[in-house]
């Protein structure tokens, strides 16, 4: 496996702007059954498969069940009844299985995460890491902690630049990447030219935790590359994540998607919706509106029609189309109260 180089662009990976003119269509929902959808996982779901069906591809639903304490089976389910009470029907996936590149739940898939983790660690750019999220942050500047945890390389080792000393294998470890001091640029469909420097935006990354489960980005680049994910449509607070995962993609040899974040629904009070925000729920939604109101909703929200009339999918496939011709599928999305979105986070 080649050295990283200084630097790194969407295009050195193999999806080149336009991507979509060269390959199939193959969109993804991939939402973690932690709780019932809100309106917020609703709209990034119809905009995913919006896209996907607009480009005549085929859309699939994975469920995202890395954290054991989190994710239920009953939410699972939920998910999928509220996805098909909407007419979102996948081609693959889902707690069926359905499809040849399952399995489609990511706690069924640690052998995948494992042989990623195989080639990183035999190209020599990962380590043991034995510092706690508390170590972290106290070697932070007060103006870093704003969320982002940047870990300085307290366990790098010599080999890759470090100068931290061996510590016994019985102690427990996370398994980091390496990163290097390089700028990663990419093109968002929406959000357009992208630079992030690794170092300084995360540095070393976990591939896996002390306690074994498998890190979100090692996760979601084996099964998008290994599902043939063209395109990547989620929540724009993963906007930076794709620098990282754009970093793996390219150090495991594998074609990049194109990436569209979208923008985040918030509450009347400019609060991103969470799966606490019971009156955004799908149980309270689907009490007080049809499946045609909510997409007419949702369809407003970005900016797909004027206003909240009731609509259909296949009506909404038609605005989207008409919309990318012109450049703007789905990136009016900010057409809530006030001009604010009506946001989720983790819009999976």
């Amino acid at each position: 496996m080649p050295a990283p180089a200084d630097s790194f662009s969407q295009t050195d990976a193999g999806t080149p702007n336009g991507a979509e003119e060269e390959r199939p269509a193959v969109g993804r929902f991939a939402p973690s059954p932690s709780g019932r959808m809100h309106l917020g996982n609703v709209y990034t779901a119809v905009m995913s498969w919006l896209s996907a069906r607009s480009r005549g591809g085929r859309w699939i639903l994975r469920i995202e069940d890395l954290d054991p304490q989190r994710s239920k089976p009953e939410y699972a389910r939920m998910i999928e009844e509220d996805l098909l009470w909407l007419g979102l029907e996948w081609d693959e996936g889902g707690l069926e299985n359905y499809g040849p590149n399952g399995p489609y739940l990511q706690s069924l898939r640690s052998e995948v995460y494992a042989e990623g983790l195989r080639r990183l660690e035999e190209a020599g750019l990962t380590y043991r890491c034995r510092c706690r999220r508390a170590d972290i942050l106290a070697t932070q500047a007060p103006h870093e902690s704003d969320g982002r945890v940047i870990y300085k390389g307290t366990c790098r080792p010599p080999c890759l630049g470090g100068t931290a000393e061996p510590f016994p294998g019985d102690i427990p470890a996370a398994t980091r990447l390496y990163v290097p001091d390089r700028t990663i640029s990419f093109t968002d469909r929406l959000c357009g030219e992208q630079s992030v420097n690794l170092a300084r935006h995360c540095g070393d990354f976990i591939l896996r935790r002390a306690d074994g489960a498998w890190a979100y980005q090692l996760a979601v680049v084996m099964d998008d590359a290994l599902m043939g994910v063209t395109e990547v449509v989620r929540g724009n607070d993963l906007l930076l994540s794709a620098a990282q995962q754009l970093y793996l993609y390219e150090l495991l040899g594998f074609p990049a998607p194109e990436f569209a974040h979208l923008p985040l629904i918030c509450n009347e009070q400019g609060v991103r919706l969470s799966k606490r925000d019971s009156a955004m729920s799908m149980e309270a939604l689907r009490a007080t509106l049809t499946p045609s109101q909510l997409l007419g909703r949702i369809g407003r929200l970005a900016g797909l029609q004027p206003d909240d009339s009731p609509t259909t999918l296949p009506q909404l496939v038609e605005n989207y189309r008409r919309n990318r011709k012109t450049g703007r599928d789905g990136r009016d999305g900010s057409y809530g109260k006030d001009g604010k979105t009506e946001r989720d986070g983790n819009n999976e």
